[in-house]
């Protein structure tokens, strides 16, 4: 385990910052946390919103034991403690979205306890890890969402989001630079995604951050915190670490007090600005929720959740690597859940690993990021792409060749082998006709000739390119490397 040494330099020395990101990740589920209304992205404003959503006299929360098993499967995907008795408590604030009054959640006994996440804030350096630990996951409803016209008298409520379910996943204040909360919000994300509990689509508001920030000088108490709520990417979330350090630094430095207190990122401005000040919570007068009786959770369910889940990100780049895969693109591979699916079909085609791994690293990645395209929309399938690697491998193509068809593949989505045969692409291994076109390179350059027979031996690399431009890039390098050697021997 590695320690970070990122410090900010102020007037009076270096000071240390200390962050803490509280991640609000919605349920992957067809139906809401308490009610049977649909969570569907996109809908039409109050759409999906039933009576229990909508608080009216009456009506009943039930739990949605699809949201619990999310929760849970989430919970064993970071080694974390599952708590097999549960409660359900009432965080009371008013606010025009939120018709109870009143949010239901987990405040003194949630459904996940302690567990943590292995980190590599450098990515030139992927076996330097850096553990963060997770206080908590615990499972609450979302509010809905309230929209302003142009003019400020009016305000609409959409409570489509009302009731939807929420799993708050509570760090330890363990990372001490901007890198280690980037790189732990992305590993979390992946494996969000691995786990299917959460589309992880921070745009879209389906995961987002809060962000607990304070300095301190190196050795010294944990200073006063501040909230930084609802950032919505890791970029933004490592620039508003990055502001609000520096802010809470030159505030100390100047004889301020940094305040507790719950402020806002602007993305435009790069800066944050206070919102509320913070207070205990006790000032929500949490109690338990009357509706709701404690969840229990009996072995069976449990084991269920274990056996549902996915090889997970770290388990699949222990794989790759213990395949020759070296380590920088085992963690490429297997950063996205999409990509690692789409190279495991390549590997169970009969793809080699580490030719796959160049190849998908390299050109298919390459193609898809000039393209604009996911990998789920690649226009060539992992089948196709075994096949490919196979031409090479077998000698029909050099790795030149391999290019021209794999753009060819790219625009028509033919077979490679339908390709070679239709494009005359096939790699030439034919000794005479190698050694024919040898000849009259060596004929039509006899300067360099001379300058290599006389010792200027880089000019080997000059026939080569010379031979293989003669042949339209079909010759096997391997073949004219050989028949170039004999020919300026003589």
């Amino acid at each position: 385990m590695t320690e970070s040494t990122y410090r900010i330099q102020g007037a009076t020395g270096e000071w240390e910052v200390v962050i803490g990101l509280e991640v609000h990740a919605q349920v992957t589920s067809n139906a809401k946390l308490f009610s049977g209304a649909a969570t569907a992205f996109g809908a039409e404003p109050n759409t999906q919103v039933s009576l229990v959503d909508a608080a009216m006299p009456g009506m009943l929360p039930v739990p949605n034991r699809e949201c619990i098993r999310q929760a849970v499967r989430t919970g064993m995907a970071i080694d974390a403690q599952i708590n097999r008795w549960s409660r359900f408590d009432r965080k009371n604030y008013f606010y025009a979205d939120l018709p109870q009054g009143y949010q239901i959640s987990q405040l003194y006994h949630p459904l996940v306890g302690e567990g943590h996440l292995d980190v590599s804030p450098d990515d030139k350096n992927p076996d330097q890890v850096k553990r963060i630990g997770i206080e908590r996951i615990h499972v609450e409803q979302d509010a809905g969402k309230l929209m302003h016209d142009q003019h400020p008298t009016k305000s609409y409520v959409d409570l489509n989001r009302s009731g939807v379910a929420l799993m708050e996943i509570v760090s330890r204040p363990d990372m001490r630079s901007p890198a280690e909360a980037g790189a732990y919000l992305t590993k979390l994300r992946s494996i969000l995604r691995y786990v299917g509990s959460c589309d992880g689509n921070m745009d879209q508001g389906s995961m987002r951050a809060d962000v607990n920030v304070s300095v301190r000088k190196p050795g010294e108490p944990f200073g006063t915190r501040t909230e930084t709520k609802n950032v919505n990417s890791v970029r933004f979330v490592m620039q508003a670490i990055e502001h609000e350090a520096k802010r809470q630094v030159a505030v100390l430095e100047d004889g301020g007090a940094i305040v507790q207190e719950t402020r806002l990122f602007n993305p435009d401005t790069g800066q944050t600005r206070s919102m509320r000040s913070k207070e205990d919570a006790q000032d929500y007068r949490y109690f338990p929720d009357p509706d709701l009786l404690p969840l229990e959770l009996d072995e069976a369910f449990l084991e269920e959740c274990r056996a549902s889940l996915p090889e997970l990100p770290d388990a699949k780049r222990a794989r790759y690597e213990a395949a020759g895969i070296s380590p920088y693109q085992a963690g490429v591979l297997t950063a996205e859940v999409e990509a690692a699916r789409w190279f495991d079909a390549l590997l169970d085609a009969g793809a080699a690993p580490v030719a796959a791994a160049n190849w998908t690293t390299s050109e298919l990645f390459g193609a898809l990021n000039r393209t604009g395209r996911d990998i789920a929309d690649s226009p060539v399938s992992p089948t196709q792409a075994a096949e490919l690697l196979a031409l090479v491998a077998d000698g029909t193509l050099s790795g030149s060749l391999a290019k021209q068809v794999f753009e060819v593949m790219l625009e028509t989505g033919d077979a490679p082998a339908k390709i070679v045969e239709d494009r005359g692409l096939k790699q030439t291994s034919d000794t005479g006709a190698i050694e024919a076109v040898i000849a009259e390179v060596l004929a039509k350059n006899p300067n360099q000739l001379e300058q290599y027979r006389g010792g200027k031996e880089a000019l080997f690399g000059f026939f080569v390119g010379q031979t293989m431009k003669a042949m339209g890039g079909k010759a096997n390098p391997a073949v004219v490397n050989d028949v170039l050697k004999k020919a300026l021997a003589g």
